[in-house]
């Protein structure tokens, strides 16, 4: 079976925007508001499959088409979500960056040696979760959240398989990222002040506890 041509790909998207453009220039069809971002979803959907295809026909070579293939599904899906009532645009941004990042993820699933695709998907995750959070969490929570996904990211590179040696400076992103995680977390509700205060405390009985010990 032959493969399917990356310009032949983009010759169909473009015959397919141009006879939508020019019908609209016609007056053969008016796009407006919720019929035309269905129309455009269906079109970004399309092409996506397009691709999607192709990374079937050949998966090995063709990985390459993971990342236009989830990247124009999730945007025909947002573009698609945003039809539906009362539905909360940062979701479907976030579902938006999701798919970018699981080209990432599917990427790495067929060329295992392509650890590098990790760091991306973990982020763009990450960043989505931040996205779809923003407005049902506090401020400092989703940032904190974020954070942590970036944490678990750098830490998923230093656990690949027979690579921990390799990947061990992962560790050091990792531990910062983390450490901002959980401290942006903690400011939430100004719970970090009530830690530095007892932190403090603690510090000061334990210092005059050993200024005792030493008199005696």
């Amino acid at each position: 079976m032959k493969t399917i041509n990356w310009r032949a790909i983009v010759g169909v998207m473009l015959i397919l925007f141009g006879s939508l453009a020019l019908m609209q220039a016609l007056d053969f069809i008016h796009l407006q508001g919720n019929l035309a971002s269905w129309v455009f979803a269906a079109i970004f959907i399309l092409g996506g499959l397009i691709f999607l295809y192709v990374l079937m026909q050949g998966p090995k070579t063709n990985w390459w088409a993971a990342i236009p293939g989830c990247t124009l599904v999730g945007l025909g899906l947002m573009l698609a979500l945003t039809n539906i009532p009362n539905f909360i645009e940062e979701i479907g941004v976030g579902i938006f960056l999701a798919s970018i990042g699981a080209s990432f993820i599917i990427i790495l699933l067929i060329q295992r040696t392509f650890w590098w695709a990790i760091i991306p998907a973990g982020s763009l995750f990450s960043v989505a979760v931040l996205v779809a959070l923003a407005d049902r969490v506090k401020g400092e929570v989703a940032v904190g959240i974020m954070f942590l996904g970036l944490a678990l990211t750098f830490v998923l590179v230093y656990l690949l398989p027979g690579r921990a040696e390799e990947q061990r400076w992962a560790l050091i992103p990792a531990g910062i990222l983390a450490v901002i995680g959980v401290f942006m977390m903690l400011t939430w509700g100004g719970l970090i002040n009530t830690i530095w205060a007892i932190a403090l405390i603690v510090v000061g009985m334990w210092i005059l506890f050993r200024s005792l010990r030493a008199q005696r």
